[in-house]
């Protein structure tokens, strides 16, 4: 019977070896797995963090195993490639960063081992992902197990999969369940004994079979059906290997029955019924964590995506944590899951996302939360070419070929042409968008979808992100660009109404649950951050638009609230302010300093309120039964502690000259191009933009090999990105070049400035 031990504890770590040690090293850092070197430098900003190759080490005895035939090392997650070595030897390499993957070291092992891992995060041109906004963490960062089995057993070697796969088949008011293993040298007289138990562990099903035959079909009547959030009903297969009484080696998986089907019209369809999937994007990392996740951190990011109301996650951008996919299944999530094909198309990088593939096809084949397979993410981000189009092929063939009960999708960049090739390639596409916050403005986002599923009626269309950045800055003028609390609230209200009224979208997803780490990011004031999750990197703060989604997706019978939006938004100058209140609850009332001011109700769950702004102030929201309190506070003067401190080139508001009937920084990208010579302009400062670029990759390039990376942008897709980016400002567009670290002098911007006064605005 297979034994699995856990190989966390007391390993040396260090990022200044050059090779392979030869004994156990004694002033390297002790650390415990799981472990990232990444967990500060990746989240502090600067796009400085270390980049290369570091080693961990640790001794085996081999009396401290149990005994056994053959002996697996198993890595849940080594990011990005890995080498294994014992006693100097080495064993085995992994490229991918986000799966499990094994190694049989039963021959290479002694009585006194060295285990020595190599794990290596540099930037290089085959394994992805290298180009994307979120940190690469180095690192053991998931489990470290030593699987002890007999030589008869359940296949350790394909792909890091389970090696065994259940695919139910639902018929009417009945399922059949093929159950499908996969052996290693079986041996005459062995049997395998397949069970399947019901959710309160009883066994409903038995089946014994000749080693043989290694695949059942077993009927399980009056099936009860996984659905979802309403009813997540789980069955488990088991099969056991064994010879007469003695149990050689076990496998099992809980798994569900359902169907499901995604509707061009009426979008996701789940057993039969409408099913909308509502809900978010999760990155796997922490503050001060990095990627090194505890089950308990996992557990408690679900909790929060729970308590929201979603029914959807996509798990971007790559492989997460079985255990997480594991509260998918509990929970009733439906899961996008996708392999880290990300941003920049490398063509030396093709076996690497087939064999991520099906990686995870192959380790997360019994999920029953996930429903589609997501082939790549804003990969045509640096333009689309033939080599792009044929390895999304190669991947779409070979997924369906592997699991023909799922479908494909892919996330299109925003300036991605709905006519190009290639967004045809997958069973359904969603798209990410971001007018109101990276250009446009909101209200163009559930227009661009009617125009999709008008031009494509037949594509199954849905929103795979959407967001704004939000820290801790307030105003009650929250303006595009201003990363306060306030315009992240406004904009997803807005988005709220635009696309969950659209009932043919697949599904949405918001973009992000939680900050993120992104340590090529400058800008909102804290650096090394995506700041445009509903919730604060270190999970202490639900931010308002955190509710506003409570509001629309939990019922008032299962989870009634009400919540009182600016909590962190006391000092105000205005005489009357506006106090905004989310509740899935009908009707809200008001209070201020206990006196009532008026009830109101709201179809859209959003109720908006004018208060007077004398002295200080008791605000009080009920509904039904549920309240909550904030404070407000009149000033004289804007508190500065709200105000975003704006680092490198400052402008004053007299800086910005602006003659009547001229440009100046304070206009759009898209009305400046509406003039030939603001075209001529736009064309000059797009080669500005990128020489800087060039000169600050190329600074990179001069610091070694061990450098950083993450976010960059390739202008030679036929300017799509800065076409998108047609409702930026001049002078924001300049601002979030940080977020690059391509920063411009006062100088160079009031340079800009004039040449900008030059060119007059064409006539009405």
């Amino acid at each position: 019977m297979r034994e699995i031990i856990n190989f966390n504890v007391k390993w040396a770590f260090t990022k200044n070896a050059t090779e392979v040690p030869a004994t156990m090293p004694e002033k390297w850092d002790w650390v415990t797995l799981p472990h990232s070197w990444n967990a500060i430098d990746g989240q502090d900003g600067g796009a400085d963090y270390y980049r290369g190759t570091a080693y961990y080490a640790k001794e085996l005895k081999k009396f401290d195993l149990p005994e056994a035939d053959r002996y697996y090392m198993e890595f849940r997650g080594a990011n990005s490639s890995a080498d294994l070595y014992i006693n100097g030897k080495k064993i085995a390499s992994h490229d991918g960063g986000y799966s499990t993957w094994r190694a049989d070291i039963t021959d290479a092992l002694e009585m006194d081992n060295l285990i020595v891992v190599a794990v290596d995060n540099a930037e290089n041109d085959r394994v992805y992902p290298q180009m994307a906004d979120f940190t690469f963490y180095g690192g053991l960062y998931r489990d470290v197990n030593i699987i002890a089995v007999n030589n008869s057993h359940f296949d350790l070697d394909y792909y890091g999969g389970p090696g065994l796969m259940v695919t139910p088949e639902v018929k009417g008011e009945d399922a059949d369940v093929a159950v499908e293993v996969f052996l290693t040298n079986p041996a005459d007289g062995q049997e395998l004994v397949y069970k399947i138990y019901d959710y309160e562990e009883n066994v409903i099903a038995e089946v014994k079979q000749a080693v043989a035959d290694t695949k059942a079909v077993i009927t399980i009547p009056k099936v009860h059906l996984w659905h979802g959030r309403k009813d997540p009903y789980l069955y488990r297969a088991e099969v056991a290997l064994v010879k007469g009484d003695d149990v050689i080696d076990c496998v099992s998986a809980p798994f569900g029955c359902r169907t499901f089907k995604i509707d061009p019209e009426n979008g996701f369809i789940l057993n039969g019924e409408e099913y909308p999937l509502r809900g978010v994007s999760r990155h796997q990392d922490r503050w001060g964590l990095g990627n090194a996740l505890l089950p308990e951190h996992h557990r408690e990011d679900m909790e929060y995506i729970y308590e929201m109301g979603a029914t959807t996650i996509r798990l971007a951008h790559y492989q997460h944590d079985q255990f997480f996919y594991d509260l998918c299944d509990e929970m009733g999530m439906v899961i996008w899951a996708e392999i880290p094909y990300i941003s920049k198309h490398m063509p030396g990088g093709r076996e690497n996302t087939i064999s991520q593939m099906k990686e995870l096809i192959v380790q997360n084949y019994n999920h029953p939360s996930i429903v589609v397979w997501g082939l790549s993410n804003e990969i045509s981000m640096a333009g689309s070419d033939a080599d792009l189009l044929d390895n999304h092929n190669v991947l779409n063939d070979m997924v369906h070929k592997m699991d023909p009960t799922r479908l494909t999708t892919i996330a299109c960049v925003s300036m991605c042409d709905i006519h190009d090739p290639y967004v045809q390639i997958p069973d359904v596409v969603s798209y990410n968008h971001y007018f109101g916050w990276y250009g446009g403005d909101t209200s163009m986002n559930g227009p661009w979808f009617d125009n999709f599923h008008k031009t494509f009626p037949n594509i199954p269309i849905g929103v795979s992100e959407y967001g704004c950045e939000a820290l801790n800055w307030h105003t009650s003028k929250p303006t595009q660009g201003d990363y306060t609390e306030e315009y992240q609230a406004y904009y997803h209200e807005e988005l709220i109404k635009q696309l969950f009224t659209r009932k043919y979208l697949w599904a949405t997803h918001v973009w992000n649950m939680f900050d993120f780490g992104a340590d090529a990011r400058n800008e909102g004031g804290e650096n090394g951050q995506n700041h445009k999750g509903l919730m604060t990197f270190d999970r202490k703060y639900k931010k308002d638009s955190f509710y506003a989604y409570k509001a629309w997706l939990r019922s008032p019978e299962e989870a009634p609230f009400v919540h009182l939006c600016g909590k962190r938004y006391v000092d105000r100058v205005e005489d009357v302010t506006k106090v905004t209140v989310y509740s899935n609850l009908p009707e809200v009332e008001l209070f201020v300093n206990g006196e009532s001011i008026g009830k109101k109700t709201a179809e859209d769950h959003f109720f908006y309120f004018d208060v007077k702004n004398v002295g200080e102030s008791t605000i009080v929201a009920k509904a039904g039964e549920f309240t909550d309190e904030g404070k407000i506070r009149k000033v004289s003067e804007m508190n500065m502690d709200y105000v975003l401190r704006e680092v490198g080139a400052v402008l004053n508001w007299f800086d910005v000259t602006a003659p009547e009937g001229r440009y100046s920084l304070n206009d759009t990208i898209g009305d400046i191009m509406k003039s030939k010579r603001g075209k001529m302009w736009f064309m000059g400062m797009g080669l500005k933009l990128k020489k800087k670029m060039d000169a600050n990759k190329k600074g990179k390039e001069d610091g070694g090999e061990k450098k950083s990376g993450g976010f960059d942008v390739d202008l030679s897709a036929g300017g799509g990105l800065m076409e998108m980016m047609g409702g930026f400002t001049v002078l924001r567009l300049t601002s979030m070049m940080g977020m690059m670290n391509i920063s411009f002098t006062k100088e160079e911007l009031l340079k800009m400035n004039k040449k900008l006064n030059r060119i007059k605005k064409p006539k009405n």
